[in-house]
């Protein structure tokens, strides 16, 4: 499974259980559209670091990294040292 569709199928799961993981595009503002709110943001976070191992508590944190699952994806691979995977 690439990373993703892990952060996808926990984005799902954690905030829209309603919608099938291969409907949720890449590029769909989590924020704007209501999927995940200022306290799933922490959520989140606290998801990729225990997942990928990011050091979270010493990155510059903007929310708009986690505005798609596209842009988490690119954050996370900022800051581990593979590149974005984009869809598969």
């Amino acid at each position: 499974m690439s990373r993703v569709d892990v952060i996808r199928k926990y984005i799902v799961g954690e905030f829209a259980p309603d919608i099938a993981p291969d409907r949720l595009a890449g590029d769909y503002d989590l924020l704007a559209g209501g999927v995940v709110d200022s306290l799933g943001l922490l959520k989140v976070i606290s998801f990729l670091e225990r997942e990928f191992g990011l050091p979270v508590d010493d990155l510059d944190l903007s929310p708009d990294d986690f505005r798609s699952i596209d842009e988490i994806d690119a954050f996370v691979a900022r800051h581990t040292s593979g590149a974005p995977q984009g869809e598969v």
